[in-house]
């Protein structure tokens, strides 16, 4: 009985050494880089996404507890503030 352990324990880790082999000789291939460097860009792109939309997230709450429009100037609440015409600046020309 202690034998065949023995050789079912064996032969379990000789299989396991065999595919981890594989997969780090497939690794450093050139296709295998290639894949690696790719997953890498991946990830990079999601977590920029993630961070940007957190960012947006976060600043729309702030806003939000401000009393912020989205262009950043504070809402008026209230009748008392008028709005002032700019200049012209064609009647400026003829005195």
């Amino acid at each position: 009985m202690k034998r065949g352990l023995w050789f079912v324990a064996g032969a379990g880790t000789a299989v396991y050494a065999m595919v981890r082999g594989r997969r780090a000789v497939e690794a450093f291939t050139v296709d295998g880089l290639k894949d690696r460097i790719g997953a890498l860009e991946v990830g990079a792109r999601l977590f920029r996404d993630e961070v940007a939309q957190g960012k947006a997230d976060k600043e729309s709450e702030l806003r939000e507890r401000l009393g912020l429009v989205p262009h950043g100037t504070p809402e008026l609440t209230g009748g008392r503030h008028k709005a002032v015409a700019p200049p012209n600046d064609s009647q400026e020309g003829s005195n």
